[in-house]
């Protein structure tokens, strides 16, 4: 169930929000109490801060402060905070592609995350869009992403603004009647017959944010096709038939042809490290769909190349 927030937008920046736990060891105690433990790389100065800033609230807007107690089920609202000098500019621009009565279709660069999380709270595509002045004619507070693309990889993604049909275009990518053509650059193999079929088991890796292949029954699948030799590097054609994460990367790591510049596979480059000069060779280059609403064929394609 969706919170009413009672906190505006900021900056671009949607306020979270937080529902206290039924847990026994924080009754009786204060919401800082709470806080420092459950959010335990926050100091307890910092929450102090904060929670007398005026800037965090309950369910009816009420300001609430360190004195505050805990109370098991009410819902907090807060706005994240990262300093500036932790989250430097990503110095490439989006390019909005297509706005219409529901949905905004952008070409995302490299290294931009689309949504708030983690290390990433300004510099990402949400946030961006929310202060773009050829926007704001919108409700920017209802601007969602459809479907994923990861902050590695560039290209077309599409945006819902309207909550009336939102679930009609999702419905779209949960039930595959969308078409997606990637571009990738990675080493050439000739000895492949293409277009070439992989179908594999893809699960959760070892370490949370990776995807690895397992025996069994296979659950992803993409069409690979070589476009262009380029000597040792090759330019390919991927279609995901299927949608798991990392697919395409993981997909063609297991061919021996890991994509160029991939920061995950086959081996995890430490956090902070990217090279703004070296970007992972993936973009998603086209997404065809029959509109559900007009009925008729719609075709967004990114205007960057690899």
């Amino acid at each position: 169930m969706n919170k009413i927030n009672p906190l505006p937008i900021l900056d671009g920046i949607k306020p979270s929000y937080l529902v206290l736990p039924h847990d026994k060891q924080f009754y009786g105690k204060s919401l800082l109490h709470f806080l420092c433990i459950y959010f335990p790389f926050v100091h307890e100065q910092a929450w102090k801060k904060r929670l007398n800033s005026g800037m965090v609230v309950n369910q009816q807007g009420e300001p609430i402060n360190e004195n505050t107690p805990f109370q098991a089920g009410a819902s907090i609202f807060y706005y994240r905070e990262i300093s500036r000098e932790d989250e430097p500019r990503i110095p490439f621009d989006e390019r909005i592609l297509s706005v219409d009565n529901d949905l905004i279709v952008v070409d995302k660069p490299h290294f931009l995350p689309v949504i708030p999380s983690g290390r990433f709270l300004r510099e990402t595509l949400l946030t961006r869009l929310r202060l773009c002045p050829d926007l704001q004619h919108l409700n920017v507070a209802d601007i969602t992403p459809i479907h994923r693309l990861d902050k590695d990889t560039a290209g077309v993604i599409l945006l819902s603004h309207n909550p009336k049909t939102r679930a009609i275009y999702q419905q779209l990518f949960q039930e595959k009647n969308i078409r997606k053509i990637y571009h990738a650059l990675a080493p050439t193999r000739l000895d492949l017959a293409y277009p070439l079929l992989v179908r594999s088991r893809l699960v959760r890796g070892d370490e949370f944010f990776l995807t690895k292949t397992v025996d069994g029954e296979p659950n992803s699948e993409t069409e690979i096709r070589l476009l262009e030799n380029r000597g040792k590097i090759s330019l390919y054609e991927l279609k995901p038939i299927t949608g798991k994460k990392h697919q395409l990367r993981v997909h063609m790591m297991s061919l021996g042809m890991p994509l160029l510049n991939d920061m995950l596979y086959p081996i995890v480059q430490p956090v902070g490290t990217e090279d703004f000069e070296k970007p992972l060779k993936l973009l998603a280059k086209r997404i065809e769909l029959i509109d559900p609403i007009s009925g008729s064929l719609k075709v967004f394609e990114s205007e960057q190349a690899l």
